[in-house]
């Protein structure tokens, strides 16, 4: 066996508190190792020339390379060591970056620490054994989950590309909170007419199939090959007959909440979310119809011009097969009601989120774009804006900046004096602002210097009703002083958080969340709209707050990486799987209680003798299994068991 080390300088990353020469001097002394030398960048196109020389010319068998994390550049090396005629599965990297020379300032002691580090690399290249990539057929179709502008720009670049899409939905109609909007900031631009055209192409294009009103159920599978059972909810209407003439929406008498108009004014029991709805059908309420709840009614179905209505419809379950997925499920608002007590926990009826201002300020909205108060109806003379609420405060959990309340609250101000009058007075309660996309602080200023929109930099610590008007009690840190305005409309800048139902859905599609319940990408930097599991991509807010141009552009970035891996007709897999040693499985079954990716199954291995066999095609190389057999008749490729206790043995032999 013939090893060689290659110590990484990483610039000052690694050099700066490990003594990388002696390092790689003290790796000429190791079992096995006939070459070892420190390179400054051994991802450097020199770098990587100066291993694959070592290679060819001391005729090395296995590569350590000692730098930064396997998850930044193991790829990288991998296919460095193959161009270099040496299997890419005999390389083995030693994390002497973020696992050493970044958690220590003294030199000794993170030396003799990348030492150990670096002899358990090598301990485990000696059990390294070659292994070879099988390959698996391609399905071409995609899947997007999630109608909004991401899942809609995503699907029409995909299908423009040649590819057959299928958006799933889970409202009655696509164009998500973008659909709420009533103009755009910094220009100020219709939402609905930038919308709209888009999901009619959505509707209308030959390569997209359109499945609203539904839901993923479950995901098997794997890259390439995803099969996907989808929920068709019963939505008692024949959508193949409804032609969305909304006659039934007339003359239904039951009234139900609204979740379009975010509850502003109640709907009827059979609805049509909006105007401009793609598709636009008609969906029935059943916890508010009064057929349901009372067992009489029937006046949609006697005033249906198409015969359209259908009481006895049940959910379906379609199963379709795909060979990647979009994950753009889009964002929620923060409940304010639950956790602002101080706020009037949703109690006073001139207290509104940004979202319900919106759609107050939309022509299609309920009140026609005319702002008012909700408490009598009358213009609102004063109108007060609060900002972070639900971000940037921890009290409520929800540390991050939720990226776009600074400007559309900025938006919002602007078309309070273009709806209501320019002699209405407008005050802002800010932390700081934050403007950081193309034209926004150019429009920020705007709406203070042209419109004469007051920002009072301070938090507001009470909202309180007295004489009809609400009492707005807060501080201004700028004048030192405290402030209470009399406002008649309060609107709070509610941020951004994960849809509903979005870890449920991380777990079904086997992808990662955070502790918020927004999808975690690959690597934040190289891999910014992959997941960890390979074939499963992120568009929009799902991964985080972001606006309409950022959502846009990563939509079309991930429908690129989508295409880049359908364009090959086959597939290369991973050979980093769990192998089961039949003789030694006891039929415990709990490898197959475990697996996350449905990659266990049973195999009779003679009449009625079942033993646990590993799908080698959806296998991803987790180990769970390996750690949960009781017998240990479960090994991983590349991380056998003998390969671990001969790390902990050198280094304890230290």
């Amino acid at each position: 066996m013939r090893i060689g080390v290659f110590v990484c300088h990483c610039g000052t990353n690694i050099a700066g508190t490990v003594d990388v020469a002696d390092v790689a001097q003290r790796a000429l002394g190791l079992k096995d190792v006939v070459h070892s030398e420190h390179i400054m960048y051994t991802c450097s196109e020199p770098g990587q020339a100066a291993i694959q020389k070592a290679i060819q010319d001391k005729k090395l068998d296995r590569v350590v390379v000692a730098a930064c994390s396997p998850h930044m550049h193991e790829v990288t090396f991998r296919r460095c060591c193959d161009k270099g005629g040496l299997n890419p599965y005999l390389f083995e990297m030693a994390n002497v970056r973020e696992h050493c020379s970044w958690i220590h300032t003294e030199i000794p002691i993170a030396t003799d620490k990348a030492w150990d580090i670096v002899k358990m690399a090598v301990a485990k290249a000696r059990q390294l054994e070659p292994l070879y990539s099988n390959e698996v057929e391609v399905n071409k179709d995609v899947l997007v989950v999630g109608g909004g502008v991401a899942g809609i720009q995503a699907a029409l670049d995909l299908a423009d590309a040649g590819l057959k899409v299928t958006i799933v939905e889970r409202e009655t109609t696509i164009g998500g909170v973008m659909a709420k909007l009533d103009k755009t900031f910094p220009t100020i631009d219709c939402s609905a007419c930038i919308l709209t055209p888009r999901m009619v192409d959505c509707a209308q294009h030959e390569n997209i199939e359109l499945m609203a009103y539904c839901e993923v159920d479950k995901v098997s599978g794997y890259v390439g090959n995803f099969t996907v059972d989808i929920r068709k909810k019963a939505s008692m209407v024949d959508w193949t007959k409804c032609v969305g003439c909304e006659i039934c929406v007339q003359k239904c008498p039951a009234k139900a909440p609204d979740s379009f108009n975010v509850r502003l004014e109640p709907t009827k029991a059979i609805y049509i979310p909006f105007p401009q709805a793609v598709p636009k059908r008609a969906a029935i309420q059943v916890e508010h119809c009064r057929w349901f709840t009372q067992g009489k009614c029937r006046v949609c179905e006697k005033v249906c011009p198409a015969d359209a209505i259908d009481y006895e419809q049940k959910d379906e379950i379609v199963q379709k097969r795909f060979g990647a997925i979009v994950v753009a499920t889009g964002f929620d608002v923060f409940p304010w009601e639950e956790r602002y007590h101080e706020y009037g926990s949703g109690k006073i009826k001139d207290v509104i989120s940004g979202l319900q201002y919106e759609r107050m300020l939309n022509a299609s909205g309920p009140s026609g774009g005319h702002v008012r108060r909700l408490s009598n109806g009358e213009d609102p003379k004063t109108v007060v804006f609060i900002q972070c609420v639900g971000s940037r405060d921890e009290s409520v959990g929800r540390p991050y900046c939720s990226s776009v309340c600074c400007m559309y609250t900025a938006k919002q101000a602007l078309l309070t004096k273009d709806h209501v009058g320019m002699d209405t007075d407008v005050y802002v309660f800010y932390i700081d602002i934050r403007a950081t996309g193309k034209g926004y602080e150019e429009f920020v200023k705007r709406v203070q210097t042209e419109f004469g929109v007051k920002y009072v930099r301070g938090r507001v610590s009470k909202l309180y009703e007295e004489n009809g008007k609400v009492m707005v009690r807060g501080s201004d840190t700028l004048l030192g002083e405290q402030v209470e305005i009399a406002a008649d409309l309060v609107v709070l800048a509610t941020g951004i958080t994960s849809s509903p139902g979005a870890k449920e859905l991380a777990q079904k599609l086997n992808i990662s969340y955070d502790e918020f319940g927004f999808f975690k990408e690959g690597h934040p930097k190289l891999r910014p709209v992959e997941t960890n599991t390979a074939g499963v991509f992120l568009a929009g807010a799902c991964q985080a707050p972001k606006d309409i141009p950022a959502t846009v552009a990563q939509a079309s970035g991930t429908a690129s990486k989508v295409i880049g891996l359908l364009a090959k007709d086959k597939l290369k897999t991973s050979p980093m799987i769990a192998i089961v040693g039949q003789k030694d499985c006891v039929s415990c079954w709990k490898c197959i209680e475990v697996c996350p990716f449905s990659a266990v199954e049973k195999q009779e291995v003679r009449p009625g003798d079942f033993r646990s066999h590993v799908i080698e095609t959806v296998c991803q190389g987790c180990g769970v299994c390996v750690a949960t057999c009781p017998v240990n008749c479960i090994s991983l490729k590349g991380f056998s068991t003998d390969a671990i206790l001969d790390q902990i043995e050198e280094v304890l032999q230290s």
